[in-house]
């Protein structure tokens, strides 16, 4: 079983940058895939980007593509989600989420953290 907690959130002016953390516990991250989710008010959860094992390889939704960046430290058994340019469509609940390669189920979720830019 992995616990995963979410942190960094907050309010934000358009334009700025933010980084938010997701922290595990009870299983070392370092044998899952690790994405990012976010879901708006009235919208669905929508698949952000993932990144590998080792973290050699990462993947990004278009939407967010070049303004996201994804990381991770296995020593810290964390991953990062760097946004930048942020934009008041970017608010929502973000989610990080765990899942073994060989499987598609995102397995594990966090709570979430609330972003929310202000134009």
């Amino acid at each position: 079983q992995v616990q995963l907690v979410e942190s960094g959130g907050g309010l934000v002016q358009a334009g700025d940058s933010m980084r938010l953390s997701c922290t595990a516990s009870g299983r070392t991250l370092s044998t899952y895939r690790m994405g990012w989710f976010r879901q708006a008010p009235g919208k669905e959860r929508d698949f952000l980007g993932s990144i590998s094992e080792s973290g050699g390889s990462t993947n990004y939704a278009d939407s967010v593509k070049g303004r996201f960046t994804i990381s991770r430290d296995n020593a810290k058994n964390t991953v990062y989600l760097q946004m930048s340019s942020l934009k008041p469509e970017d608010t929502a609940i973000y989610y990080c989420a765990a899942r073994e390669s060989d499987i598609t189920t995102w397995m594990y979720w966090g709570q979430g953290t609330q972003v929310t830019v202000s134009s």
